[in-house]
């Protein structure tokens, strides 16, 4: 999935606080934006496994959930959303393509690593690879409730979010061919930092 998509899921699961603690629901977005996103750091070091914790993810964030329902505190909240939604991050992977070049080929049967597990779990293929037409639609009915439930900024964000999805599809299939192109001028120093994929 995009990273756009992964970034309106955490701020979906922080929505409830405007209800239940409005307070504490500024905190509780940034941490479900950072939740969501923080995981692709892992792009040029072990992408989809470093960062990636789909099990170990979800566990964690039980306790965390249940300590900040408890004791609920800007930084509990915080912690519990930004757990929720890198765990999510990890799991909603796995609905979608593997780690090739041209994700649509259907050529690699790696989608996350499962730490807990010692291997790759295989692509579900449900959302065909980040970019397709369903990672949109996906978008942009996470982003119903926020746009319709959320405050300004949270608004504005997630119509932000769609929009940018929307480019980014457009433009995903020509950016392999892009990224292919472009790789092999890059200096030798840096090539090592590359993902595989695109070598």
């Amino acid at each position: 999935m995009m990273a756009t998509t992964h970034a309106l899921l955490g701020l979906l699961l922080a929505l409830p606080l405007l209800a239940v603690a409005p307070d504490l629901a500024p905190a509780a977005f940034l941490a479900g934006l950072v939740g969501g996103v923080v995981p692709d750091l892992d792009l040029y070091t072990g992408h989809r496994k470093t960062l990636h914790y789909p099990v170990y993810g979800s566990i964690a964030t039980v306790p965390a959930v249940v300590i900040a329902a408890l004791v609920p505190t800007t930084v509990t909240v915080a912690i519990a959303v930004g757990l929720a939604a890198a765990a999510l991050h990890a799991v909603a992977d796995a609905a979608g393509s593997g780690l090739e070049l041209r994700p649509w080929q259907g050529t690699s049967e790696r989608a996350v690593y499962s730490h807990y597990h010692g291997r790759w779990v295989r692509p579900r293929r449900w959302v065909r690879y980040d970019g397709a037409p369903e990672d949109l639609f996906v978008a942009g009915v996470v982003a119903v409730p926020l746009v319709m439930l959320g405050d300004g900024p949270v608004t504005a964000l997630a119509v932000g979010l769609v929009a940018v999805s929307a480019v980014y599809v457009l433009l995903r299939k020509p950016l392999a061919t892009v990224a292919e192109r472009l790789v092999p001028l890059l200096p030798a120093a840096v090539r090592p930092y590359v993902p595989a994929r695109y070598l």
